[in-house]
């Protein structure tokens, strides 16, 4: 006897999910909360659960596993051609449905949890990175306005910042002293920030034996030869 397939289009609060059933053939599309859904899948014959890989889908795929379904996680494209009318939540779970029943689609591995704290650590440097970068650059266009110049490349230029200030100080208004002094503390707590993650990060490289062999890879492994 076939499974049931079921189309899942996840949000924060509210859950849609097309399917038809195997035994009966009635057509469903209802909205659940987050423990409805567990619920009632709990109590479901095992069939295969399909949703959009995205938001807290590798949670949703983990938990739906757990209660013997197989899930299959779709890139968001695979979806969109099969949304048939404006987009809805039910339009979605039933585009979900459609699309996972085409043959030869293509499908997206479920992280584990671990898999996906390490993708939230790298978020985390990627955006401190991001912050750090935007601060050195205020900070050289506030001293530039002042006629003060340095030399390129972040910690080269922070050095000599640092190596000048007696001389800023007497080149600058006060007040724009105090400002320089809380941009460099501001910029030296974001540096402790992204080493304290980068330590995080290479722990649990050095005890993954699959994130050895890929941090071999040029341009991936070695998160310090992206700053």
């Amino acid at each position: 006897m076939n499974a049931t397939t079921y189309g899942l289009d996840v949000a924060k609060r509210f859950f849609q999910m097309y399917w038809v059933d195997a035994q009966t053939g009635e057509i469903a599309n209802r909205r659940f909360r987050r423990d409805e859904l567990i619920a009632f899948l709990a109590q479901r014959p095992a069939g295969r659960v399909a949703l959009e890989a995205c938001g807290s889908a590798h949670w949703c795929a983990r938990n739906i596993k757990a209660l013997g379904h197989e899930v299959v996680l779709l890139h968001a494209k695979s979806i969109r051609p099969f949304v048939r009318t404006n987009k809805t939540d039910a339009a979605d779970a039933r585009a979900i449905w459609t699309a996972v029943r085409q043959p030869g689609m293509r499908t997206v591995a479920a992280k584990t949890e671990d898999q996906q704290a390490m993708l939230g650590l790298h978020r985390m440097r990627s955006l401190l990175i991001k912050f750090r970068t935007m601060q050195v650059n205020q900070l050289r266009g506030l001293l530039y306005e002042f006629g003060v110049s340095f030399r390129t490349g972040r910690v080269a230029g922070l050095n000599e910042i640092r190596a000048r200030m007696a001389e800023l100080e007497g080149a600058l208004p006060k007040i724009m002293i105090f400002s320089l002094q809380d941009q460099l503390r501001r910029i030296d707590a974001i540096e402790r920030d992204i080493d304290q993650l980068e330590k995080q990060i290479s722990g649990w490289l050095k005890q993954e034996a699959a994130c050895r062999a890929i941090a071999e890879i040029p341009g991936i492994g070695n998160s310090r030869r992206l700053r």
